[in-house]
């Protein structure tokens, strides 16, 4: 029997300032699909995404929902007008009774939901609309950037929620192994169209090099096919004029196909150009302490970096990375210790906050400004790695338009801003880059060629980025930093930092309920009656438990006030139905917990 679909775009057409976005565009989306919406930047992910959830209007076609379905979205920039505290925005719309999913999702995602919005930061709005989504639990959800200002860890709390959700979900990302572990399908915006192959995202490239293959055999026919004509109509038509009238219209169409081809968008021209060679020791730090207020940043850290590393710095939103960036630059200073730096440096800067580009000015402005200069950004040229060139050229190697150069910096996207930054750092020699969140916004065909730039690079890379495939692509020195002042050095990125963090720690503390239950059953055996799935879910069911009963408290809590039934029946019903399902769903919980262990017992 066909499954109705949750969502149907029908012949969609939406055009942006004169200039088309999308033209003739169709796609379903069915219950339970996990698709990846990947394009370049600027082709229309977002404004698809709208389309998507109601809030954009096409010029033509239509969108069908069938009734009752309900659709969630998560936007870039969220408005909070009417809202006290991040806490009440993400609770808006649901029952009291249903206000802990609020609390659950942000102690996930790291968010304090007693922050007033008018201090909070664009992060911290991002994470709260993420949880308000999550609390909602919609059966499509459609995300987009989800984890841009999460951490490792809120990243991975995001990941194991989304692959437990029976929803249907859209998801718009640039983190590679975000996508690779969450999707089933994949939908791919290019030059307008809208194809997708029902593979996940790790299948993506090599579909998308394949349909670029036959795309350029099939031009390179039409070219061959048009030349062949066009020599024959100047040659051979004279004679037969009349009866070849059709050919020669069919020619004619044949060269207006050609002409409606677009071209492919090719990736920006970057290139990163080592300055003069530093001394062989980079940055020697010595015991540095460095604390504020009741925080402890960093606590007796030694690190010595030679030319060449590539030093990536991981850990928590607010652990202080940033600050030990600033430390190892010489623009904060230690509170004990010592950081000396080696000879000959010629650092180059990209920082998250993209405090080097004014909002006010112009892309031209801001690329041929240099305050610390003197440089007031009125010149054509823009002098790239000792060469002049002209500013609208270089600016079109970072695949901006003509029409952007005289714009204001405030309304270009994410991406655009990472790209123009970029721009400008790699107008200059280097031989220390110092990269703060690089990864945000930009791309994945962006991220792949600065990836390989970095590869080639001759200096020294400083990293601090929460992209788990970067990372592993990139460094070759993980600086984990954990909190209370702890930082430990591992040799490789990511991945060779977990399996050594593994190695060494010993098996962790488990809670007094979760010890409880394990002492029920015997010890297991090597070998286990258990398939590959249902150990899988041994493994995964004490936290579920754990979870279950901490819904369970905070629910019977709620239903305990003694004035709930008589001045709000309705929630007090939710509740307590919500209080049943939780209870019933911990009796099942522990119950596989004990057959699973029993037969993991033989």
């Amino acid at each position: 029997m066909a499954r109705t679909p949750l969502l149907q775009l029908s012949d969609i057409s939406l055009t942006f300032g004169g200039n088309p976005v999308f033209d003739g565009l169709g796609l379903i989306v069915q219950p339970g699909d996990r698709v990846a919406l990947v394009g370049r930047n600027g082709s229309g992910k977002s404004t698809l995404m709208k389309v998507m959830a109601g809030l954009v209007e096409a010029d033509t076609g239509t969108r069908i929902l069938p009734p009752q379905t309900s659709v969630g979205y998560m936007e870039q920039d969220p408005t909070m007008a009417g809202y006290a505290t991040l806490g009440d925005y993400a609770a808006s719309g649901l029952e009291l009774g249903e206000a802990y999913r609020v609390e659950r999702a942000a102690e996930g995602l790291k968010f304090d939901p007693s922050r007033p919005v008018a201090t909070a930061s664009g992060g911290e709005r991002r994470r709260a609309a993420l949880a308000k989504l999550m609390a909602e639990a919609p059966e499509l959800m459609l995300l987009d950037e989800p984890t841009n200002h999460l951490d490792i860890e809120a990243i991975a709390w995001l990941e194991a929620e989304l692959k437990s959700t029976k929803a249907g979900f859209v998801l718009i990302s640039h983190d590679r192994a975000f996508l690779n572990t969450l999707t089933r399908a994949t939908l791919w915006i290019d030059r307008g169209l809208v194809r997708r192959n029902e593979k996940g995202f790790d299948a993506f490239e090599s579909w998308r090099d394949k349909l670029w293959e036959e795309e350029d055999i099939q031009r390179h026919k039409m070219d061959r096919k048009i030349k062949s004509e066009g020599r024959w109509a100047v040659e051979g038509i004279s004679a037969r004029r009349k009866r070849n009238q059709g050919r020669l219209r069919a020619l004619q169409d044949l060269r207006a196909e050609r002409a409606a081809m677009i071209r492919r968008q090719g990736t920006a021209a970057m290139e990163l150009a080592s300055g003069p060679k530093s001394g062989r020791k980079v940055i020697d730090a010595i015991k540095i302490d460095k604390s504020y207020a009741n925080q402890t940043i960093i606590k007796d850290f030694s690190l010595t970096i030679q030319r060449g590393d590539r030093v990536a710095f991981v850990g928590p939103n607010g652990v202080g990375k940033t600050t030990v960036l600033k430390m190892l630059m010489g623009e904060v200073a230690p509170d004990q210790g010592e950081v000396k730096q080696g000879t000959n440096l010629v650092p180059a800067v990209f920082d998250q906050t993209r405090e080097q580009l004014d909002p006010e000015r112009s892309l031209w402005e801001n690329l041929t400004s240099d305050p610390t200069m003197g440089v007031s950004g009125k010149a054509d040229q823009v002098l790239v790695r000792g060469t002049p060139k002209h500013v609208v050229g270089y600016l079109k190697e970072f695949l901006f338009e003509d029409a952007q150069a005289r714009a204001p910096v405030r309304a270009l996207s994410g991406g655009e801003k990472a790209r123009l930054l970029l721009a400008k750092l790699m107008a200059r020699e280097s031989n220390l880059l110092v990269l703060d969140e690089p990864t945000n916004d930009l791309d994945i065909e962006t991220l792949d060629l600065l990836q390989e730039l970095l590869d080639d690079y001759d200096g020294t890379v400083l990293l601090v980025s929460h992209d788990r495939d970067f990372l592993d692509r990139v460094a070759t020195t993980t600086v984990a930093m954990e909190g209370n002042g702890k930082a430990t050095v591992y040799a490789g990125g990511w991945s060779d930092y977990q399996a050594q963090k593994q190695a060494d720690t010993p098996a962790p503390a488990q809670s007094k309920d979760k010890m409880k239950i394990e002492a029920k059953a015997p010890q297991k055996k090597e070998k286990s009656g258990l398939s590959f799935t249902e150990k899988h879910r041994l493994e995964a069911l004490p936290s579920v438990i754990e979870r279950l009963e901490g819904e369970i408290a905070k629910l019977e809590t709620y239903l305990a006030a003694p004035d709930l039934y008589a001045k709000e029946p309705l929630k007090f019903q939710k509740a307590t139905e919500a209080l049943v399902e939780r209870q019933s769903a911990l009796s099942a919980a522990e119950e596989e917990w004990l057959i699973l262990e029993e037969k993991a017992a033989g």
